[in-house]
């Protein structure tokens, strides 16, 4: 039901808003999955397009965690490309985690954190001797957001590759609001913008071995202030490994 819902509903939407530009992209947020304190969580995740991420968080109370996210992002393409888009971010939060549901195989994790990136994006246009630059625009930017994580293990592993394998799948929605600090076009000062982002995201896990899983993430975000410039638009695709190790639980694996 979970994945019939994404791929009938979200992945078209995300591709719907993936049309439109932006010089803001979100990253992939954190998504530890949380069960116990002493718990670690490390995470990496990437995709064809140039789009890099990683996150690690600690749990350092039975329901206490820190995290921390960083992403870069170099869609250069080819020489030919009439669009330039670089950013870096750099993102921490602390945050709570439960165990909930009957048999305790849902977790629940709500986290609130502040950022800082930069962005740069420029359009070119074909000539004579190449490909010109006709518009930069750059921006300095700090962010603070609130992410709420519902994530399930499936009752019955997934027996693949001769060997039964866990199963996740879950949900971060984040509201995430972006400031720009100082913005110039052609290197020319030019009014600020700010948004309030709602950032919807969905994955899934397969254990791979003892605490390495794989994941693949897809999702998009829309923007409730109409802006010129820090809007919505880009969608995210990537696969990556994480790895859970520490804690009660996975000393117990």
């Amino acid at each position: 039901m979970y994945i019939r819902f994404v791929s009938v509903i979200i992945l078209p939407l995300a591709f719907l808003f993936a049309s439109c530009s932006s010089i803001y992209m979100p990253n992939v947020p954190a998504t530890p999955m949380f069960q116990g304190k002493g718990e670690v969580h490390a995470a990496a995740h990437a995709n064809i397009k140039g789009n890099l991420s990683g996150s690690v968080g600690v749990a350092v109370g039975n329901h206490i965690a820190i995290i921390a996210n960083g992403s870069y992002i170099d869609q250069a393409g080819n020489n030919n490309t009439n669009e330039l888009f670089r950013q870096h971010l750099l993102e921490g939060g602390l945050g709570y985690f439960t165990r909930i549901g009957k048999e305790k195989r849902q977790i629940l994790e709500v986290y609130a954190g502040y950022g800082i990136g930069s962005s740069t994006e420029i359009d070119r246009r074909a000539s004579t001797t190449g490909m010109m630059p006709v518009e930069t625009r750059v921006t300095d930017f700090d962010k603070i957001f609130v992410q709420v994580n519902y994530s399930s293990t499936r009752r019955q592993k997934l027996n693949l590759f001769g060997k039964p394998r866990e199963l996740n799948y879950g949900t971060a929605i984040r509201a995430s609001r972006v400031a720009m600090q100082d913005f110039t076009i052609n290197d020319l000062a030019s009014p600020t913008e700010e948004a309030l982002f709602i950032e919807p995201l969905f994955y899934t896990r397969m254990e791979l071995n003892r605490g390495f899983q794989i994941q693949y993430t897809n999702g998009f975000n829309f923007n409730v202030v109409d802006n010129t410039y820090l809007k919505a638009g880009n969608a995210v695709f990537t696969l990556g490994l994480t790895y859970n190790f520490g804690g009660k639980r996975n000393k117990r694996k």
